[in-house]
Formats: structure tokens, sequence, C-alpha cells
């Protein structure tokens, strides 16, 4: 027989989903005053933030990732800072110092937040710093904190990462090493808009000023809706098909395809098969669902997949990469 307290959850997390229904029409209203195509990319940012992890955006410069990023910022009622990575930018530039004052009692340490202390953070260019101050992030990504000065201070929650990095310029770059890459719950790729799109984007950019978004939901509600995406239910037979998806793309295990073997030096972990489960229950409830089915996990097994597969030199000289051995893996590996 069900409590009071029970039936009050269930209430909070049938009404957290309507939210997210009736929302999801007006995130597109929202976001279609700003941005013009690149659903696709917009839907995956979308279910990060609400499965509550952390994104890489990949894209050639001038396809407004950096635009993309502060209209969907916008529609949260969150705080929002932008840090452009450069060679010489340092860790405290990014967590914050601590500096020596003249207080009421003589000479104090006082800590000085920097820009990390935030709820949305963008890290534009991340691959143009060292990887010292890539480092830096690597604590509030995963642990949401920082250490300064021996003391651990909490970031403000929610809390995302929103990276964009240049896939063609590769002078005065520094590749993220891939146990980084690995805390980021989507690689999403912008590529360039269809001609009507672009055309429509240059003709609405040259004769308005821009257009600010309106916040859709509170820090208080995205929380409410993280938790909610946790308790969607999912089939064992859906898990099954994501755990495999990823361990399939490991060489030389037992039950490995030969493509695998020949085109790729080092596969998925277990992150991998975390992220394609979380991100298909927050990708059912964005579609107005409340069960998790294998189209959700395949239609997030690319974005989930692509920087956690390394392919080797032989994949590259056959022009081979990671989101063709992806594609391979969805045709071999069974659907439940």
């Amino acid at each position: 027989m069900e409590t009071a307290t029970t039936q009050t959850t269930h209430e909070e997390d049938r009404q957290a989903v309507e939210q997210i229904a009736a929302g999801r029409e007006k995130i597109e209203q929202e976001l279609g005053r700003v941005i013009i195509g690149q659903k696709e990319a917009v839907e995956e940012i979308l279910v990060t933030l609400f499965a509550g992890g952390n994104c890489l955006i990949t894209g050639v410069p001038g396809l407004a990732k950096t635009l993309m990023v502060r209209a969907i910022a916008g529609i949260f009622d969150l705080g929002f800072h932008r840090i452009q990575f450069t060679p010489d930018l340092m860790p405290a530039d990014i967590t914050g110092t601590e500096i020596l004052i003249d207080g009421d009692h003589g000479r104090e340490l006082r800590f000085v937040k920097g820009p990390v202390f935030t709820n949305v953070l963008l890290a534009d260019e991340i691959n143009r710093t060292p990887p010292k101050t890539q480092a830096a992030l690597l604590e509030a990504m995963q642990e949401k904190q920082v250490t300064v000065g021996g003391a651990s201070r909490e970031l403000p929650q929610p809390f995302f990462v929103l990276a964009t990095q240049n896939p063609i310029e590769m002078e005065g770059t520094y590749p993220l090493p891939e146990a980084q890459l690995d805390r980021f719950m989507l690689n999403v790729f912008i590529d360039y808009l269809p001609e009507e799109d672009e055309v429509r984007v240059v003709s609405e950019t040259t004769r308005r000023e821009e257009v600010q978004t309106s916040p859709v939901f509170s820090a208080g509600e995205v929380l409410r809706i993280q938790g909610v995406v946790r308790k969607v239910p999912v089939a064992d037979s859906v898990v099954r098909y994501a755990v495999r998806l990823a361990a399939t793309s490991r060489p030389g295990q037992a039950g490995t395809p030969d493509f695998v073997n020949e085109w790729v030096n080092w596969g998925a972990g277990l992150r991998a098969g975390q992220a394609l489960i979380l991100g298909s229950k927050a990708r059912a409830l964005l579609q107005g669902r409340s069960h998790v089915t294998p189209d959700d996990v395949k239609a997030l097994a690319v974005p989930v997949l692509r920087h956690r597969i390394l392919p080797n030199f032989k994949a590259e000289a056959e022009g081979v990469d990671a989101d063709k051995v992806i594609e391979k893996l969805l045709e071999t590996v069974p659907v439940p």
C-alpha cells in the first residue's frame, strides 16, 4: 500500500514529465528565434543537460557553436559564464585563487571565485589551451567541485560544461587526452547548413539585431527533471543492447568483429554504456515517452561513442573514422 509520501513523489514525477513534454514545444519556439536548423544537434545538447552530463561540441569555425550554446543556456534560468581558452590560460584563471588582503584582524587569505562557479560553463575552443589548464576542468566535470589551496569547494547545482573545439586547425592546439574525453557524455558534431537554411540565416542576421531567448526552466526544475530522468524504466534487453554496442567496439575481445580488430586501436569503456542508457532516458522524456526503446540507443550511439573509439593508422589510411566504425557496429549488433 502506497504511503502519502510515495503518492506525493509519484505526483511530482508525473508533473515533471508533463512539464518536459509541454516545455519541449516552448524550447523549440524560443530556440527557433535564434537558431535555424541544427535540430539534431540541439536535441543532443538538451539530452545531455537533462541527463546531467557534459557535452563536447565539434565543428569548423563560423557555424555558430557559441551562439547555439548561449541560446540554449538562455532557455534555462541559470548562471552562465564563457571562458575563451588560449595558450596562456592558467588553471587559476578557471577555478579561482586565494589572494592576500588586509582584513579587520590583519592580513588574511580570501578565495576569489573563478568563472567555473556557475551553472552553465561554455569552454570555448577547449583544445587551444595546454593540458595543465584543460585538467583544471576535470575535477569540476566529474566531482562538481574544485580544490584550491587544499580546500574543496562545491560548485552551484546544476552544473554543466559545454565545450567547443575546432577539428581542422592542428597548429597551436592541444588535443584532449582520452581520459578527459571520456568525461564528456556526448560529442555533438555540427556540420554546414543546407543551402536554404544558410540563405535564411544570412538574410535574417543582416536585417535585425540579436534576439534574446526567454527562460523556460529554473534551476530547481532542472534538478527535478534530472531526478525524474533516472527513474525512467528500461528493459533489461535494451540495457544489454547498449552494453553490447560498447563492448563490441573493443578490439582483441572474444566475439569482436573483424572490422573492429582491423580498424580500431582502442574501444569504448564502461562509461559509454552508462551514457547510452542515461541519454536514452532523457531522449525518451523529451519525445513525450515514459520508457526507453532500442531506437533511443541507436539515435545516440554516434555522439556517445565517436570520442570513445580510437581508430588506428590503417583506418585513417583507408579514410575510415570513428563514425563509420559505429555505423558498422549498428549494422552488426542485433537489435532486441
